[in-house]
């Protein structure tokens, strides 16, 4: 697996309309597996996960539950399979031997359709440790992904091999976001957080219209550059993986092109000292305004996509508990970060990455991790519909 079971964190729902019977069939059709145990294991923020015979991790993805690689279950699919290609060229034709990249089924394909609604990946078990999204890292393991993501950032795809997918800076979600901004008048029927999500979007409209602004405002800026490297995405604590043999990153669901500060943005300390080590080595220099759209993408990504979950038909679930806490959090971010930046200069200290933000389920990711979503210690405790309450992670 990507990750030591007792790192992981997140229970998780199974996955409706999986069967273990389905699964060992597809294990034994996709990559000739038939394994001995298969365990489902409830955690991930996003994916579906089991182990088998204590060699593999298999993943499985819901395709209606991405939206951030397309729209309907084939665009998702193609994005899906373009990203986890493109970790296999990283570390077999680049060379790049952190990255942890899903083992070829028997027609070489990085991950195969389940059925029309999901999609199955296989991974090797590696023994290691991970973090926790918003965790501190220790001053050796900060240089280390720095060090990391340089080297990728240096890669330069060349061959027909490579189909590097671009990051798209534009909101995947953003019409789903208006259109809950626009209907907070009317209430919201889908489950039991659709009206408490309805009423605290309601309490931060005017918050989140600002934030999309400044999104608008940065956006021309970002979408010209011309300079575009391959990025991680979410290269968070919860996405590196502490071995015997060095640190790797894993996650490539989210790779893409991009400007590097899609990968900046929530690495880099306020202090410089990390941004002189980037740019000695890349010889790139760093866009506090990219680092500040970058930051605010992934704020505004999040609430339209927990939005449009809670607005959904949902029951009173774990992931729907995590979801309404997740969007409390996220409003708070919102209501912070409106209007704290100044386009010459860096952001501000309280919205600097070491500060407040959110791991999301949001595509749901395909983390194994499963890094919970968190905010500062001093967040207030989000109310829950049933009058219990839960404090912010």
């Amino acid at each position: 697996m990507r990750a030591g079971l007792s790192s992981l964190s997140r229970v998780k729902d199974r996955p409706e309309g999986v069967s273990e019977a389905e699964l060992r069939e597809a294990l034994a059709a996709g990559w000739g597996i038939r394994p001995a145990t298969l365990a489902y294991a409830p955690v991930g923020a996003g994916s579906y996960h089991w182990v088998a015979d204590d060699r593999w991790f298999v993943t499985v993805d819901d395709l209606d539950h991405k939206g951030l690689l397309g729209q309907t279950r084939s665009t998702v699919f193609a994005g899906l399979w373009k990203t986890l290609k493109t970790s296999h060229e990283l570390r077999d034709q680049a060379g790049l031997e952190f990255v942890v990249a899903p083992e070829l089924a028997v027609d070489g394909q990085p991950v195969r359709r389940f059925n029309p609604k999901y999609a199955l990946a296989v991974y090797p078990l590696i023994g290691g440790v991970t973090g926790e999204f918003g965790g501190e890292l220790a001053a050796p393991a900060r240089a280390r992904r720095l060090d990391l993501l340089a080297a990728l950032h240096q890669v330069r795809p060349v061959g027909p091999g490579w189909q590097v997918p671009v990051a798209d800076p534009a909101l995947a979600l953003r019409g789903e976001l208006e259109a809950a901004l626009g209907d907070l008048g009317t209430p919201w029927a889908g489950g039991p957080f659709a009206e408490p999500a309805r009423a605290l979007l309601a309490g931060s409209a005017a918050s989140i219209r600002a934030l999309l602004a400044d999104f608008d405002r940065l956006a021309a800026r970002v979408s010209a550059a011309s300079d575009l490297v391959i990025t991680h995405g979410e290269p968070h604590p919860g996405n590196l993986l502490q071995t015997d043999h060095g640190l790797l990153l894993i996650d490539w669901d989210t790779v893409g092109l991009a400007r590097p500060e899609r990968d900046l943005w929530s690495v880099l300390d306020p202090g410089g000292d990390e941004a002189r080590r980037y740019t000695e080595a890349t010889g790139r220099s760093i866009d506090p305004a990219a680092l500040w759209f970058y930051r605010i993408r992934w704020t505004l990504d999040d609430l339209a996509a927990f939005t449009q979950q809670l607005r959904a038909g949902h029951r009173d679930s774990d992931d729907a508990r995590e979801a309404w806490q997740a969007l409390a959090e996220l409003a708070a971010d919102a209501a912070d970060q409106a209007g704290g930046h100044a386009p010459s200069g860096l952001p501000i200290s309280h919205s600097w990455p070491n500060g407040s933000m959110i791991r999301p389920s949001r595509q749901p990711c395909s983390s194994a991790t499963g890094a919970a979503s968190i905010a500062p210690a001093a967040r207030a405790r989000a109310k829950l519909p049933s009058g219990s309450s839960t404090s912010s992670r």
